[in-house]
């Protein structure tokens, strides 16, 4: 018999799953605050519904996992709590808006993984229906922001807005039918670089002056800031700045801009989407994942039921999989600095034993008795994550003074002390 887990699931023992618990907690206590109520769908659909044009799209599609039951019904395992939660919302038309919910559950896709990332997998969402404005938008993303204070967590949220992007696009003639497919190759561009994705946008048969304009768009870096896209004249560009105006009117009301990034590049795959988007990742980069994600998809709830109406809906996801290996790689981290200052001698090891001896009073010190290289010990205090470095030379002691360096930041520091 063979014991292995299924590739792309995963085990929680109890001193794991404590934490895991604590971040789920964390998380439900900090949408209770912002007045969501709770909410539960089925984890199988009927493929119709999962396969919606109103749903994920085709990338995801590929990674639904589709199944049968004994009356040869399509059925498949929800990949997201979205699209379960526009179908309650259609189903449900008396319900009262503005409608705040959160729903904290298992979703599955047959994708790639790496870390942080499973093929079963929690996720943790709010969703706002009935809100047109975007101070739902502020709200997801200051709740966000509460949240990971809580759990100890320095994150930045990037956001953007995808009539910007759909706009530009129109602009630089790419056609309609292509702009959905632009914007997934768009979307790659943090994990596989510009020349990755000009191959791409090549591959797909676009034409070289479209390429072009797209090619100096990546390139300028005035398109960091919304000034940039003040120049474009057509509506959807401008509908697009007009929102992202008044969100950061919002973000600074809030105080909360120095965690917040206008990236023009954002994308997000996922085709559902209509207005803004953001996605939340770790300020240290321990993991390079997102570990939360959401925004604006005002044409998914309308589409289920058959009709052209927008029902405003915005809706914010966390990963409660990849913000707990997150905080294992930060506890890794931590418990692995046994030493706090390490000092690597060149021709003054008795020296060094004094300079270690009077830092002790503060600091765990280890003095380099092996002889080894400045390089070979550096790399040393890298791999032991050692936060601070002192190499003390004969010119060091002679002019009594050390100078240390923190590790993090690369800044040094010189320090007076009588040898």
């Amino acid at each position: 018999m063979d014991y292995q887990n299924v590739r792309g699931t995963q085990d929680y023992l109890p001193e794991q799953e404590l934490i895991r618990r604590k971040i789920r907690r964390t998380l439900e206590d900090t949408f209770i605050a912002y007045g969501c109520k709770p909410l539960e769908t089925p984890i199988l659909n009927y493929t119709s519904l999962m396969a919606s044009k109103y749903a994920g799209g085709a990338e995801i599609l590929q990674e639904m996992y589709q199944l049968s039951d004994r009356g040869q019904r399509d059925l498949a395992l929800r990949y997201d709590l979205t699209i379960p939660f526009a179908k309650v919302i259609a189903m449900n038309p008396t319900l009262p808006m503005p409608f705040k919910r959160y729903e904290i559950g298992k979703v599955f896709r047959d994708g790639p993984i790496k870390a942080g990332r499973f093929r079963e997998f929690t996720q943790c969402d709010v969703d706002i229906v009935g809100v047109d404005s975007q101070a739902a938008e502020a709200e997801l993303m200051m709740m966000a922001l509460d949240a990971f204070d809580k759990l100890e967590q320095d994150v930045v949220i990037h956001y953007n807005n995808r009539k910007l992007l759909v706009g530009l696009l129109g602009f630089f003639g790419v056609s309609a039918d292509d702009q959905s497919r632009v914007i997934l190759i768009l979307d790659k561009i943090e994990k596989v670089g510009n020349s990755a994705v000009l191959g791409e946008l090549i591959e797909l048969g676009l034409e070289t002056t479209v390429i072009t304009k797209i090619e100096n768009f990546l390139q300028d870096h005035r398109k960091n800031t919304l000034e940039f896209f003040a120049q474009y004249e057509e509506p959807v560009i401008q509908e697009g700045l007009a929102e992202m105006q008044e969100l950061e009117r919002y973000l600074s009301t809030l105080g909360i801009t120095a965690n917040c990034l206008f990236n023009p590049l954002l994308a997000r795959g996922l085709e559902i989407y209509t207005g803004t988007i953001y996605e939340m990742f770790v300020r240290d980069g321990r993991i390079t994942s997102s570990i939360g994600s959401g925004g604006r998809y005002d044409n998914a709830i309308g589409g289920l039921l058959g009709g052209s109406d927008t029902f405003a809906t915005v809706g914010i996801s966390f990963g409660l999989d990849v913000i707990f290996t997150a905080m294992m790689l930060a506890q890794q981290k931590d418990t692995a600095t046994l030493v706090d200052v390490y000092i690597i001698p060149i021709n003054t090891v008795a020296e060094s034993l004094v300079l270690a001896r009077a830092l002790r009073k503060d600091y765990r010190v280890e003095v380099e008795l092996s002889g080894k290289k400045v390089r070979k010990a550096m790399d040393k205090a890298n791999r032991e994550n050692i936060p601070f470095v002192i190499v003390l030379g004969e010119e060091e002691v002679r002019q009594n003074h050390y100078i240390i360096k923190n590790m993090d930041t690369g800044e040094t520091t010189v320090k007076q002390f009588v040898f």
